[in-house]
């Protein structure tokens, strides 16, 4: 026979539980001494710890009570639980996803602004079977698994991470000239990321360039949103990055 505090100390549930408990109807005590204490026996701690993990599982008291009561399917409830489960973490999978992609726009950014905060969220509230619809009309089949591999704001990736720190680096750096050694590091380094990633498919990454240099389409499939002068400055930074690398193979005897 244990007192109530006694069973407060052993499990770690507070008195002021235990009590609501009993009012509820949800645990009641064997018995109570002269002077009022709650007594309870084996019987009860058994009760208190399917309580405990029952609600480790996400039940709710009223359906512990029923659950205890044995007057509930426990394997129904057990796959209705199951299937809120996995709808709560495809939630907080959207959070951390939404998350993500806010902190890595910060990064490009190069910093949070409420422009940035405004742009993500158009970014975000398009329909997500809108945007593929737009991607399977645009692409082939062999072009959406390259799609696929593209660098993601909702993502944390070590390749999607480095594209998005290259490309907020680069806009740091857009003031400066396209020639500048500083932009041409950068160009270099994306040049040999997708040169790795992406050898052999010219044609996707011409695609990908044009509907990128297009506000319409780039909306449409979902990328982000770069700025006209951006992308004109990263475009003359390419160019010249190309011009000297074959003024530089050609000089080579």
């Amino acid at each position: 026979m244990l007192t109530i505090h006694h069973v407060s100390k052993q499990t770690g549930i507070s008195v002021r539980t235990l009590r609501y408990y009993e009012e509820i109807g949800l645990l009641l005590p064997i018995a109570k001494t002269e002077g009022g204490h709650r007594i309870y026996d084996e019987n009860e701690l058994k009760t208190l710890q399917q309580i405990v993990f029952l609600k480790t599982l996400g039940f709710k008291l009223k359906e512990i009570q029923t659950l205890i009561n044995n007057s509930w399917e426990w394997e129904a409830s057990l796959d209705h639980q199951l299937a809120f489960v996995a709808e709560e973490q495809k939630k907080l999978q959207q959070m951390k996803n939404a998350i993500l992609g806010l902190k890595n726009a910060s990064s490009i950014e190069g910093g949070l602004t409420e422009s940035l905060i405004q742009k993500y969220i158009k970014l975000s509230s398009q329909e997500r079977d809108k945007k593929q619809a737009f991607r399977q009309q645009i692409f082939a089949a062999a072009e959406m698994d390259l799609f696929q591999k593209l660098p993601n704001l909702n993502r944390n990736d070590p390749s999607s991470l480095e594209w998005i720190g290259l490309l907020g680096q680069l806009k740091q750096l857009r003031k400066e000239s396209p020639e500048a050694d500083s932009v041409q590091f950068i160009i270099k380094r994306m040049m040999e990321k997708t040169e790795v990633e992406y050898k052999g498919n010219d044609a996707f990454l011409e695609k990908m360039w044009t509907i990128r240099r297009s506000p319409h389409k780039s909306e449409q499939i979902g990328l982000y949103p770069l700025e006209e002068e951006f992308l004109h400055f990263i475009e003359q930074a390419f160019h010249i990055y190309e011009s000297k690398k074959q003024a530089s193979g050609k000089s080579q005897p």
